[in-house]
């Protein structure tokens, strides 16, 4: 049997869980078990269902302690008897993913962005060296544990119908007590985005971040920026992207006024069309773009927001 670790996100399933429905379900046709910990609504429940899902087993409200989290994870996964679990590699997936292999004494892969080849005795594809290479690893044991990139599987549709099933396993006392948490309100989690609206120190200052919300906000998108305009404080570190910030695969990224250093390239280069919009014709993220524009962004920034407004009226 294969199963998917369905993440929820304020009740709601992000759109990696969707993600790793459609891997799993491109893996059986005889259906896909999902663990779910914490409480959704129907509505959610048969969104899983619409992708392949034809069981959700629900854990209940759990604190997010890795500890007591794997071992009740592992209990309902083995008793569903899984021999393949699909999570997606996000903050939480890797929080867990290592700690389930452990657990179920399991083959480990993160970061992978492709189907198995089982011709090759159960190998994956996995992204590595912050996206600018490839690596394909046999994943031996009976047990796999297969944390995908996200952005990286196509959603693809098989509604089936779904049934629901509580578990109710002993864990040890919890020994983290979460005093608080901190979430960004509002936004589209970067992770999460098809397209993202990212700028830099071309803007000059964080008085002119308007016009990168208002194009965002047109296209649906998240905004981000480069690591130099969150130290000095212009934008939140929670949208920096780039090698020591968060790495992104969207499917379109727009970059104003950002030079393109190689530690920011290796947090976004594996967006499937990069824009760049620069006025140094020299700036190094040309050579990375699929679509480059020189000039200056107080001027460009403007027209693509009227013609966005445009062709949304």
């Amino acid at each position: 049997m294969i199963g998917i670790y369905a993440e929820i996100s304020d009740g709601k399933f992000k759109k990696s869980v969707l993600e790793a429905a459609s891997y799993a379900n491109q893996m059986n046709s005889n259906g896909v078990v999902a663990f779910c910990v914490g409480s959704t609504n129907d509505d959610e429940i048969q969104k899983l269902s619409k992708y392949g899902v034809n069981k959700i087993v629900t854990i209940g409200s759990i604190s997010f302690d890795s500890q007591n989290y794997t071992q009740i994870l592992s209990k309902a996964i083995q008793k569903e008897n899984i021999q393949t679990l699909i999570l997606a590699n996000t903050y939480e997936g890797k929080s867990i993913g290592p700690r389930l292999s452990i657990a179920l004494n399991a083959s480990l892969a993160t970061n992978v962005i492709s189907l198995p080849d089982m011709n090759q005795g159960f190998s994956v594809k996995r992204s590595v060296f912050s996206g600018k290479g490839f690596a394909y690893v046999k994943l031996i044991k009976d047990t796999k544990v297969i944390a995908i990139t996200p952005n990286s599987i196509d959603l693809i549709e098989r509604p089936t119908s779904i049934s629901i099933e509580n578990f109710d396993g002993a864990v040890s006392e919890n020994k983290t007590n979460i005093t608080s948490t901190h979430k960004a309100e509002g936004k589209i989690p970067l992770t999460e985005a098809e397209i993202v609206v990212s700028a830099g120190r071309g803007l000059k200052g964080p008085e002119n971040w308007g016009m990168v919300e208002e194009l965002a906000n047109l296209l649906g998108a998240a905004t981000a920026c480069s690591k130099p305009v969150s130290d000095m404080g212009w934008r939140p570190h929670s949208e920096h992207v780039g090698q020591t910030g968060i790495t992104i695969k969207p499917n379109l990224y727009i970059a104003i006024g950002i030079s393109g250093a190689i530690q920011h390239l290796a947090g976004v280069s594996s967006s499937k069309v990069i824009v760049a919009i620069n006025k140094d014709p020299e700036a190094p993220f040309f050579k990375a773009a699929d679509i480059g524009i020189v000039g200056d962004a107080f001027e460009i920034l403007p027209q693509i927001i009227a013609a966005a407004k445009l062709n949304l009226n």
